[in-house]
């Protein structure tokens, strides 16, 4: 049986009918901001402050996208007859996201924790070579990182904190006692 001439087109026509009637679910994105999950995944954010320059980030990154720069500071001897100590200090931490993957790689190996995402999503450049993003766009980006989540309250204290609680008290009990003694 012989399909009849300009069947399928009367079929697109009424589905091109259905669907014009119907509200469009498609959100006019530049005037309205998307409601975005929490913990989102945009761009990557520098705190600064965390930075050591080891360096583990730039040679763990598959893409090579992270560029560092630093030099050593000669830092004085903390105590009098004690050895000066040398650092690093960065010069220059940047991100190149027109090769970027957003793998993650670099934040899970960042031991000091100075790499974080951040749900900034709206970075985009006229300029391929306008992606690279030098670390005072990277700590601006560290302003929108959302907090931690809460710890789940019926979950156990980490070891790091009940050793450091245990020893907070140890002090301050060894400071209590001269005290009392002085009485």
């Amino acid at each position: 049986m012989a399909p009849i001439p300009g069947s399928g087109l009367a079929k697109g026509l009424a589905v091109t009918l259905r669907t014009m009637t119907k509200k469009s679910v498609t959100a006019p994105y530049p005037d309205t901001q998307p409601d975005l999950p929490p913990r989102t995944r945009g761009v990557i954010g520098l705190f600064e402050e965390n930075c050591t320059v080891c360096m583990l980030c730039a040679r763990e990154c598959p893409d090579w996208c992270i560029y560092i720069d630093s030099h050593k500071e000669t830092v004085p001897a903390a105590t009098p007859g004690g050895r000066d100590r040398s650092r690093n200090v960065l010069d220059r931490f940047a991100i190149d996201f027109s090769l970027c993957m957003y793998c993650g790689i670099c934040i899970e190996v960042c031991p000091f924790d100075a790499l974080f995402w951040s749900p900034e999503f709206e970075y985009a450049e006229t300029d391929i070579r306008d992606l690279t993003h030098e670390r005072d766009k990277l700590r601006e980006w560290m302003w929108t990182v959302p907090a931690p989540p809460a710890l789940d309250p019926g979950a156990e204290e980490p070891k790091e904190l009940a050793a450091a609680r245990k020893t907070a008290d140890k002090l301050a009990a060894a400071q209590a006692e001269p005290q009392e003694g002085e009485s």
